[in-house]
């Protein structure tokens, strides 16, 4: 966060069923735990599970005002890498940006593929989330990846709130292994 903006706006590209919604939730829910002004709201296209839908948080020290769209984001995740190509991810973001790619591949290739000339990261959250998890869950690892590369959460905030979220969802064993994806994530981010 530069001084002149006191605001950290952050777009997540996922599909429906991927967590984006959750992601952006649990973003703001740790930023509050650290005494910031926040926002998130998704926005969705045709309603329906694997549609492309993008969900947007504001992260501020000062009171938000503001409830649009984020339209220059200063951190992108994709959570699914099948939409680079089928919608702009990097559209509004300045090459003092930072990109966050769910991927396997080295980020001077998503580079390449988006257009990008700021500071790209991948991580392989799908491997992770289908390793611990047992199933193809990214956004929680999504958010390990966004504690290491951008500071904008920390992760002990991030790691109770998702200890509040999920423990009476799914229990301590499948919430362990949520967070350790996350950690996983965090050490396995390429950049």
């Amino acid at each position: 966060m530069t001084e002149e903006k006191q605001t950290v706006e952050i777009r997540i590209h996922g599909r429906g069923g991927q967590g984006a919604k959750s992601a952006s939730q649990l973003i703001v829910e740790a930023a509050m735990d650290q005494k910031k002004q926040v926002q998130a709201f998704p926005e969705y296209g045709p309603e329906r599970s694997g549609a492309p839908m993008v969900t947007y948080a504001r992260i501020s020290d000062r009171p938000i005002t503001t409830h649009e769209p984020v339209l220059r984001p200063d951190i992108v995740m994709v959570i699914d890498p099948t939409l680079i190509g089928q919608v702009d991810v990097t559209e509004g973001l300045s090459r003092k940006g930072v990109l966050i790619v769910n991927s396997k591949d080295d980020p001077g290739k998503v580079k390449k593929e988006t257009g990008f000339n700021g500071r790209a990261y991948t991580v392989d959250a799908t491997g992770i989330s289908i390793d611990l998890l047992g199933k193809n869950l990214p956004n929680t690892p999504m958010l390990g990846a966004l504690v290491k590369v951008t500071g904008v959460i920390k992760m002990k905030f991030l790691l109770k709130k998702v200890e509040a979220m999920f423990l009476n969802k799914i229990g301590k064993e499948k919430t362990k292994a949520n967070t350790d994806a996350i950690n996983d994530a965090y050490k396995g981010v390429k950049g």
